[in-house]
């Protein structure tokens, strides 16, 4: 009998209210083993009978910190997103070159001036965070509002660096104090993230705004007793089905559901792809990159692509699409990638089928399209795409719904034709091809904005006018 090989575990770092947790006893996982510091419920809560740490500081305050926690991070002189970097690569699905370019990426977030127009395209401005921004009613009451800080759990998902960074960042904005459970496919990036923080200002109030910590999803002892409205007003969820379902189960009165539900994204490529073979090559080049983001682990990775062409020209551009998928990008790798069994399974029938499917690529790694007349009857992972032929753009609408997030079309013009068909069939997010990737936080987020979410808006009202 044959031993199998384990790894040796990796060690994650609690941080709980700014202070860093080192003591790692709390073993999970088997092929991927990690250990934690054990749990201790009480000190993740911000009692109610005061204000949380950063509930009264000076916008202007909280971002000296933030941007100067954002340069820290490109520096890292630390090492703290470099020790991070090294653990992440144990229990994180994406490649090495992937994560190196994700980490090296999530100081620019924090710059100044994305912070500014964050506040100003979700909040209306500043005034808002600093103070009670004055209205008049149409009846003539003078009144106030004001956006309050909140107490919130994150539940994140680990498909990005950035979505650590990203929290940490809103939460920060907006005066929140925020816990954060952390997913167990990046285990490292938000304690990195804010032990950076901790560096820029050790004991802050800001600083001591944040808990990071990691508990097995579901698990109801934890759950029961910390997703309860005496303690937080808002539970943010990231992930999949399962994860958003199990947050629903502990929603009561008093605590708000804000959910970035799963999504799916898809691109619409116009017969303009095939004028010349230039522009051929442009739709293949942008339609590999909104096929690849993350090594298609993130929402906004397009699965499906309906093009506009006959069998002769959709066969061209599925080989230009997979030889373009193969080429390393800013969030994308050519790395080896074993696809799951399952999904194996469904290639290899495929290929068997060659009077109905032309399969492109192999399983190692580089990417693999498959060309058929109908959208495939399974969802499509691991740098997988499905290339359907369509007559009209038009004819694919009917495959949007509220799940999807993203659709990417080429050429632009066809775009400005097709968008209020495709936001009234359900998607969220209308780009150009080629820009799924790309991430502007200010923007709403599948459909809503998330820092006017992530507030209290509370009123101060004044008496009609006789």
């Amino acid at each position: 009998m044959s031993a199998v090989a384990t790894r040796e575990p990796t060690t994650v770092v609690h941080i709980v209210k700014g202070e860093a947790v080192f003591d790692a006893e709390v073993r999970y996982g088997t092929a991927t083993p990690f250990l934690t510091p054990r749990l201790d419920l009480d000190p993740l809560v911000w009692p109610r009978s005061e204000p949380g740490p950063a509930f009264n500081l000076p916008l202007d305050e909280i971002l000296d910190v933030l941007v100067a926690t954002g340069d820290r991070l490109t520096r890292d002189p630390d090492r703290l997103l470099m020790e991070a970097l090294e653990r992440s690569t144990a229990t994180n699905p994406l490649p090495r070159d992937i994560l190196e370019r994700a980490y090296a990426n999530l100081g620019a977030m924090f710059a100044r001036e994305r912070l500014l127009f964050q506040i100003e395209q979700e909040l209306g401005g500043r005034d808002v965070l600093d103070g009670w921004r004055e209205v008049n009613t149409p009846s003539g009451r003078r009144c106030a509002i004001r956006a309050c800080p909140a107490r919130m759990i994150h539940v994140i998902a680990g498909n990005a660096p950035g979505v650590a960074a990203s929290t940490i960042m809103r939460s920060a904005l907006t005066r929140g104090a925020a816990l954060i459970k952390l997913p167990s496919n990046d285990l490292h990036t938000a304690p990195a993230v804010l032990r950076t923080m901790a560096q820029v200002a050790p004991g802050h109030p800001l600083t001591r705004s944040f808990s990071a910590v990691y508990w097995r999803g579901g698990d109801a002892g934890v759950e029961a007793a910390l997703f309860q409205p005496q303690y937080f007003d808002k539970l943010i969820a990231w992930g999949g089905e399962s994860t958003i379902r199990s947050a629903l189960k502990t929603i009561g009165p008093g605590l708000e559901l804000i959910s970035f539900d799963p999504k799916t994204s898809i691109s619409l490529i116009g017969r303009e792809a095939f004028e010349s073979e230039n522009t051929l090559l442009e739709a293949a080049d942008r339609a590999a990159a909104d096929a690849t983001v993350f090594n298609q682990q993130a929402c906004s990775s397009s699965r499906f692509q309906f093009v506009e062409g006959d069998t002769k020209q959709l066969r061209r551009f599925c080989e230009l699409l997979q030889q373009r998928m193969a080429a390393p990008r800013l969030t994308a790798s050519n790395a080896p990638m074993h696809l799951p069994s399952d999904l194996r399974d469904e290639i290899s029938a495929l290929r068997a089928m060659d009077d109905f499917y032309d399969v492109y690529g192999d399983e190692g790694g580089s990417g693999i399209v498959v060309r058929s007349d109908e959208p495939v009857g399974f969802q499509p992972d691991h740098k997988i795409v499905n290339v359907v032929g369509v007559q009209r753009l038009e004819d694919a609408l009917d495959q949007i719904n509220v799940a999807t997030q993203t659709v990417g079309i080429y050429p632009e013009q066809r775009k400005h034709a097709l968008r209020d068909a495709i936001v009234y069939a359900g998607a969220q997010r209308v780009v150009s091809l080629g820009a799924a990737g790309a991430v502007d936080h200010g923007l709403p987020h599948d459909g809503f904005r998330p820092l006017d979410r992530l507030v209290r808006w509370v009123n101060d009202e004044a008496l009609p006018q006789s």
